[in-house]
């Protein structure tokens, strides 16, 4: 049976990737490392705690005395690392924690699978690993900056990041890349564009408007709106993750992409328009918001973001002309599941909201 470690396993990506692994490899362990930080749940997993071939461990993925133990109690093969602080916002008030999650964290992750998994040395020096292990970064595609207005990026693209979060994401893939050159060991790095789906924590763009919208609060869109971003449903996410895993070849980088280019103003329109037909012709426990209430007067355009990026756009055609993988999602598909699912879903997203996040969304809009 082989063993993978999943870093970050609690948050949104991450427990749609354990779930998915568990129904998708039967002869797989899963071990989940998670901090449990604001953005890590284990209600997002509630369904599999019990699943025999599911292991959770709450630790920083800096600490590397846990990190190693880890691997040599659990024998891990594999890696697919999602555990980073990820919110573009929050990397603006303290890039300091970016830093130290994203950059330290992935050194410590990568040390710790070298060591665990290299044999001895070549008749180079190289060190030489046990067959069949691969250590996966899971990046973004805010590490090639801004697009432009045509154009969509390729692996071959420049990596011009332009906040805190995508530059410490940046640096992180360029630790991954030295580690494969230097010491040859098995990686690959995947770039996704903008996951929508389950459990996504209300700091993006979609939970957040959902929420504010089933609250009747005013829906802060930053500048004009006219953002453009490639949207990739996370199931579809998730099963690009896994085809790298097992088929990528060793070294090489594959973005994954949803074809989906969507302005951020008309997510928020179609959330409206959804949300408010939804409701008309369907009562949702929980909810008691009334849908003639929702309209474009909740609308409400807020200072753009520092240094915010105007368009992203992949193009996945390595990752589906080398490996096979194609997008099953449209995002009609897509953003209908979605919104089925928050508004099915009000104990979650309370929970979710309770707190913290109440302290977070009041700092960062009620100025604005």
């Amino acid at each position: 049976m082989k063993t993978l470690l999943v870093t970050g396993g609690a948050g949104f990506i991450g427990s749609n990737f354990v779930k998915e692994s568990l129904r998708a490899f039967p002869d797989f362990k899963i071990v989940n490392l998670d901090a449990l930080t604001y953005a890590g749940n284990l209600e997002n997993l509630k369904d599999v705690e019990d699943h025999p071939q599911y292991v959770f461990i709450k630790g920083d993925i800096t600490d590397a005395a846990l990190v190693e133990r880890l691997f040599e109690e659990h024998d891990i093969d594999y890696v697919v690392h999602f555990a980073a602080e990820s919110h573009v916002d929050r990397s603006i008030e303290d890039p300091g924690i970016f830093v130290k999650t994203n950059i330290m964290g992935t050194q410590v992750l990568l040390d710790a699978a070298k060591a665990h998994w290299e044999t001895g040395k070549d008749d180079l020096g190289y060190p030489t690993y046990r067959e069949g292990v691969k250590y996966l970064q899971v990046s973004t595609d805010e590490v090639y900056g801004d697009l432009g207005k045509t154009g969509l990026f390729t692996e071959k693209t420049s990596l011009k990041p332009n906040s805190p979060y995508s530059a410490s994401k940046t640096a992180a893939d360029l630790l991954v890349r030295s580690y494969g050159k230097t010491f040859k060991l098995p990686i690959n790095i995947t770039r996704c564009s903008n996951n929508y789906g389950a459990y996504q924590f209300p700091e993006k763009l979609i939970p957040l408007m959902l929420s504010n919208v089933l609250d009747l609060k005013p829906l802060p869109i930053y500048g004009d709106g006219m953002q453009v971003r490639d949207w990739l449903h996370v199931k579809d996410h998730c099963i690009g993750i896994a085809t790298v895993l097992l088929h990528g070849k060793d070294g090489e980088v594959y973005n994954i992409g949803g074809n989906n280019e969507k302005a951020n103003i008309e997510i928020v329109d179609l959330i409206l328009e959804t949300v408010r037909k939804k409701l008309t012709e369907k009562k949702y426990s929980g909810i008691d918001t009334d849908p003639a209430k929702i309209d474009d007067s909740l609308k409400t355009y807020v200072e753009d973001r520092l240094g915010h990026d105007r368009r992203y756009a992949i193009d996945n055609t390595k990752i589906t002309t080398e490996l096979g993988f194609v997008p099953t999602y449209t995002f009609e598909e897509g953003i209908e599941e979605t919104i089925e699912w928050y508004l099915n879903n009000q104990d979650w997203l309370d929970q979710v909201r309770s707190g913290d996040y109440q302290d977070y969304y009041e700092k960062m809009y009620s100025k604005k």
